[in-house]
């Protein structure tokens, strides 16, 4: 935590970072960070000081990027290339930070912490290591934005744990055996994009069911970590959370087959999810062959408009996929409302939406949850009819 004087000084480096990274000026952008952790001083105040950066400055102005894109302010490339430029920020702290990680001349982690009953808690389970233990830091599979993952492993490092970073796009059974053959006291799951939570939910399974605790974060698991509560994982909200969980002691699950789906999911039950998976490529067909005669607009995109459209009917597909498989149509509303607003901001109109949510009302007109989530989302772009005019009235005395 930091007291109000701190938060302030801070608001200065912010403002300047936002430039360096807009200007994609990389050097300017770390030394502005190196020059916010201040001079050397004792390790606990330099790890402090390393976490306040972190988390205080580097992170939300990457987060005041990804807003700059939604708002159209930015192209993907600039994105990019800032982010590119945030992970060296990131890179900076680190290295800067390193000295005051380890003992001098051993090469190890201070700082051994004592777990239940007064006993000390070894990491990697060979001796080696913090004394806080050794956890497992990646990004599920098929999830690249890689940052906030690295964020709270520095985090975790700063805090005297043993980080294993996998960074993005992990496959399942590689981070299992990686997590089983170090020993990890936990794995930390990332994932910002919902429609990766069926393979989040397999990575979670499958950890717990090696006897390891895991633990999730990311945009992807809902407000308040509702999705990651659904697959029996912790959740914490930011790094500090994490840590703090962490520090709590994760309770090991009981080495198990790895469950499936359906055992924390009855609603799967219905084959509804499973469907409109089988049937997706069909579904992204007709519905494009729906919106182009209900918005006729599109009949005079060029090559590249017509693409994105496709991209965009192929999300809106794969979201209603993910709503049906953790059976919540607030995912979905959640996601239209954004895209509406990301098209808007593009000059496209919302309305656009609707003859693609009508084309799958009537493609899944069997499907009762299907229906249910469709409509609302519908409900949501759709403005509501003008109240009558009431009796005119005078005016007052």
């Amino acid at each position: 935590m930091t007291d109000g004087k701190e938060a302030h000084s801070l608001a200065e480096p912010r403002e300047r970072l936002w430039q360096a990274l807009g200007e994609y000026d990389e050097t300017r952008a770390v030394a502005i960070v190196r020059d916010a952790l201040g001079t050397a001083g004792a390790a606990e105040r330099t790890r402090a000081a390393g976490e306040r950066v972190l988390l205080e400055l580097i992170a939300p102005t990457q987060e005041r990027v990804g807003v700059a894109w939604a708002a159209n302010d930015i192209t993907v490339a600039q994105e990019h290339a800032a982010t590119a430029i945030s992970e060296r920020c990131v890179a900076a702290v680190a290295d800067a930070t390193a000295p005051a990680l380890a003992r001098p001349g051993t090469g190890t982690f201070v700082g051994t912490r004592k777990g239940r009953g007064g006993g000390e808690r070894r990491g990697g389970g060979r001796g080696e290591g913090s004394g806080a233990g050794r956890v497992l830091v990646s990004c599920v599979v098929g999830e690249w934005h890689s940052l906030p993952a690295r964020l709270v492993g520095e985090v975790l490092r700063l805090r005297g744990w043993r980080v294993d970073y996998l960074g993005a796009q992990v496959p399942t059974e590689h981070l299992v055996e990686h997590a089983r053959r170090t020993r990890a006291q936990a794995v930390l799951l990332s994932s910002s994009i919902p429609t990766l939570l069926p393979g989040a939910h397999n990575a979670i399974s499958s950890c717990q069911g090696a006897g390891i605790p895991v633990l999730a974060g990311g945009a992807a698991f809902g407000p308040q970590g509702r999705y990651a509560r659904l697959m029996r994982a912790e959740w914490a909200k930011d790094a500090s959370d994490a840590a703090t969980l962490l520090d709590r002691h994760l309770t090991p699950p009981g080495a198990h087959a790895a469950r499936l789906p359906d055992l924390d999911l009855p609603h799967l039950a219905d084959q509804e999810y499973t469907m409109v998976r089988r049937t997706e490529l069909q579904l992204v067909k007709q519905t494009l062959a729906d919106v182009e005669e209900g918005f006729p607009e599109t009949r005079h995109y060029n090559e590249y408009q017509r693409e994105r459209t496709v991209e965009d009917i192929d999300f809106i597909v794969g979201y209603l996929a993910t709503a049906l498989y953790v059976d919540d149509p607030d995912l979905f509303t959640r996601f239209i409302t954004w895209t509406a607003d990301i098209l808007a901001a593009r000059d496209v109109p919302p309305r656009c939406l609707l003859p693609a949510l009508d084309s799958l009302r009537n493609q899944l007109k069997d499907f009762p949850r299907a229906i249910g989530i469709l409509t609302a989302a519908h409900d949501v772009l759709t403005p509501p009819l003008a109240p009558p005019p009431g009796p005119a009235t005078g005016p007052r005395d």
